[in-house]
């Protein structure tokens, strides 16, 4: 079953006004109409995978901002490149070798008539983003093509499922001690509703190498000393600590990543969506310190339903909103998993 609706949470724009984050009037703000989420969460191995649908026709942009991404067709919604549209937006564990799940996800949308139109028929564009979570458990599944096919055929609109589901099964952040001292990710969602109609909402994945911070710019979720207390990376990084080490292999067992999807109904065209997606990216810097390590593949995609009209003040707007429901999403994720 779903998680209850996200609870009404407090974050403050990049005008200092006050907006309420994961509820409106009471009720819950889900994506704007048409945008579909579904995840796949393997039944006995620390992995998994999810997919976002958007309306037919959304435009799509895309920040990386990490030092580790993994990523397949990212470039086919560069501001520079054709297509306007992303099919489908994949976030997957199983590192690299999960963006095969990619493959379900474009026979599922092949078969449902989504995709850019060619005169050799449908080509589905699915821009993926990986998590590290190859050292979360002793199972060797990572997620393939049937696993992001069933992630397609979960997806439903509304609230999305959050915590430990998913792309996020095997997540984990703050490992500057290792995995074994680090604290659960999870998936968080957050939106926020304007005075004038528009949803800006974002769905996370929660990874990161670094600590994640509550809104006071405490810490929420930090390396675990030996006693079990909650510790801060960078004042890890002041005492001079030595890195852990897995195998002989220093880089594997702290890779992380913060992957993120911004879904909208404001009028964006695709370029608008890439400048909406770096701002968002500030949110990612809100909540997650150290954040776009080299140990990172940190990634803001920006998904946008609304018929173009876009203005440099819409911009503006809609980005430092999406920053403010990143930053609120990626606190949401650790807080589900958490709970779970």
């Amino acid at each position: 079953m779903p998680d209850p609706p996200a609870p009404a949470a407090q974050a403050t724009s990049g005008q200092g006004r006050e907006v309420t984050v994961g509820a409106q009037d009471g009720a819950a703000v889900a994506p704007p109409d048409g945008f579909a989420i579904g995840h796949w969460t393997a039944p006995e191995a620390q992995t998994g995978c999810t997919v976002i649908l958007p309306p037919p026709g959304a435009r799509a942009g895309v920040e990386v901002r990490g030092g580790g991404p993994g990523t397949r067709e990212t470039d086919i919604i560069g501001a520079l490149a054709n297509p306007e549209e992303a099919t489908a937006i994949l976030f997957t564990g199983g590192s690299a070798h999960g963006l095969a799940a990619a493959d379900g996800v474009m026979r599922w949308c092949e078969e449902h008539g989504r995709g850019y139109r060619t005169p050799g028929g449908l080509v589905p564009l699915v821009p993926a983003a990986v998590i590290y979570d190859l050292t979360a458990g002793v199972d060797t599944l990572r997620p393939g093509p049937d696993h992001g096919y069933a992630a397609c055929e979960a997806a439903a609109e509304g609230m999305p499922e959050r915590g430990s589901v998913g792309a996020a099964r095997g997540s984990a952040v703050a490992k500057a001690r290792g995995r074994e001292h680090a604290s659960p990710g999870g998936i968080g969602y957050a939106a926020v509703r304007t005075a004038a109609g528009e949803t800006i909402s974002a769905l996370v994945v929660v990874n990161a190498t670094g600590d994640v911070l509550d809104e006071a710019g405490g810490v929420l979720a930090g390396p675990r000393g030996e006693d079990g207390e909650m510790l801060r990376t960078v004042e890890l990084m002041r005492t001079g600590e030595s890195p852990p080490k897995r195998a002989g292999v220093v880089e594997a067992e702290r890779q992380g990543t913060t992957l993120v999807c911004v879904m909208t109904d404001a009028p964006l065209d695709k370029v608008s969506c890439a400048k909406v997606a770096r701002m968002a990216g500030a949110g990612i810097a809100r909540a997650v310190d150290p954040v776009f390590t080299p140990f990172d593949g940190d990634i803001v995609f920006c998904l946008s339903s609304g018929d173009p009209a876009p203005s440099q003040w819409l911009v503006m707007r809609i980005g430092s909103l999406a920053a403010t429901v990143v930053a609120a999403a990626i606190r949401d994720g650790v807080r589900q998993a958490a709970s779970g």
